[in-house]
């Protein structure tokens, strides 16, 4: 239903097409003249947009729904799926933010139950695996009746034996601190355990400020350098090894928003504080910076990015405003920009967000990493060559791997 989300899946698209091609110059080419890599769809053959479905997900629309999907796969079986529903009903933040409303009940949101829509999937085209992704509240919430109604309805009404494992991030390459729920579902009644991803040894040298920041270009708050040279011309080893940089001499989206005088003086703040080894509480501010009554609840309202260490979860919400994602040099204030909330998310520099900063911060914020969605490709991939013929052999998972170049 994110028209943005689904143009840069288009986009995407576009680049692994001309990739595969022999035409990946035309796609860094628009990336270095600061455009759009929407100019180039009309040279992509359309059949390839048609896999992209922008469309709400509901029981009035999964007939048209499954309709595009049956005509894609052509009559193939469908061996895994992948999704989750949105997480704002389930975090522990978004279940206060909503409880807090009058006469209004998380459970009451019509994201809360998406996950039966989820179910609906797997009932029609019965993949031999589904991976259900999500934050860690959902497995507190409703004191954990949530997650046990969850089960049953894979096992009993969707027919899948599940696992649930809870994730680092940091601990498979991503230098974030992010936790998250994954759920692994197999079809049929056998006894299933979730399989073990392998693991990332992470050097002492990565850190969000050695790793992630020191090649890109300084900005101002509020400067947009839509196409920005690396500072050095080599990768470190951090972007080497997960393929972050690639074979462009430049990033672009390295634009970040403008912060007014206010905002700026308490990014000056929280910066000192951090520097002191503290983490600035919002009723520490004068009361002059102060435009909120509260200063009870919901302190944590601006919070200095970690230069030295992992970085706090990159979350959906920095597409409203910065003061969670704070860069950490006090002479010159700011908020992460887009091309650097991408970087903590792992993605590769010349992936290409599009829908301008709020959608582009959006689809950073909502994404798993795709380092650790690599890690669990390169796992799901054995488990389906386990129970699969060679028709699965082909080395498409590779270096980069997350975004295999023909799928399933």
């Amino acid at each position: 239903m994110d028209k943005a989300a689904c143009k840069t899946l288009k986009s995407r698209i576009t680049y692994h097409y001309l990739r595969e091609s022999g035409q990946i110059h035309l796609y860094h080419n628009c990336l270095a003249n600061g455009d759009s890599p929407s100019v180039l769809h009309s040279l992509v053959p359309q059949e390839l947009f048609e896999t992209v479905i922008s469309e709400k997900i509901s029981d009035e629309t999964l007939p048209a729904i499954f309709a595009k999907i049956d005509e894609c796969k052509a009559g193939k079986e469908i061996d895994l799926i992948v999704g989750g529903p949105p997480c704002q009903v389930y975090s522990l933040v978004g279940r206060s933010k909503i409880n807090s409303l009058p006469e209004r009940h998380v459970s009451k949101d019509i994201r809360y139950d998406l996950y039966r829509q989820y179910g609906k999937f797997l009932q029609k085209y019965k993949p031999k695996y589904f991976i259900f992704e999500n934050v860690l509240g959902i497995l507190s919430a409703e004191k954990s009746q949530l997650i046990r109604r969850i089960q049953k309805f894979f096992e009993e009404e969707c027919g899948y034996k599940f696992n649930i494992r809870v994730v680092r991030a940091y601990e498979y390459g991503v230098l974030q601190r992010r936790l998250r729920v994954i759920i692994i579902g197999q079809r049929g009644d056998a006894p299933f355990q979730c399989p073990e991803f392998e693991r990332v040894k992470r050097s002492e040298d990565w850190t969000v400020l050695n790793s992630i920041l020191s090649d890109l270009e300084p900005l101002n708050a509020g400067e947009e350098k839509n196409v920005s040279r690396y500072s050095t011309p080599n990768p470190n080893d951090y972007l080497r090894q997960v393929g972050i940089r690639g074979d462009i001499e430049f990033v672009t989206q390295h634009v970040t928003r403008p912060h007014n005088e206010r905002d700026l003086a308490i990014y000056r703040i929280a910066i000192e504080k951090w520097k002191q080894g503290e983490r600035l509480k919002y009723n520490d501010l004068p009361e002059e910076l102060r435009t909120h009554q509260n200063v009870t609840a919901f302190l944590d309202r601006f919070k200095v990015v970690d230069p030295n260490g992992l970085s706090h979860t990159v979350v959906a919400h920095l597409s409203k405003d910065g003061h969670y994602y704070i860069y950490p040099n006090g002479e010159n204030p700011r908020s992460l920009s887009v091309r650097e909330a991408a970087r903590i998310q792992s993605f590769p520099d010349d992936y290409y967000f599009e829908g301008g900063k709020g959608a582009a911060f959006r689809q950073i914020g909502n994404a798993v990493p795709p380092q650790l969605a690599f890690v669990i490709a390169k796992k799901m991939k054995e488990l389906l060559l386990e129970s699969h013929t060679n028709e699965y052999a082909s080395p498409n998972i590779t270096s980069r791997g997350y975004e295999p170049v023909s799928t399933p």
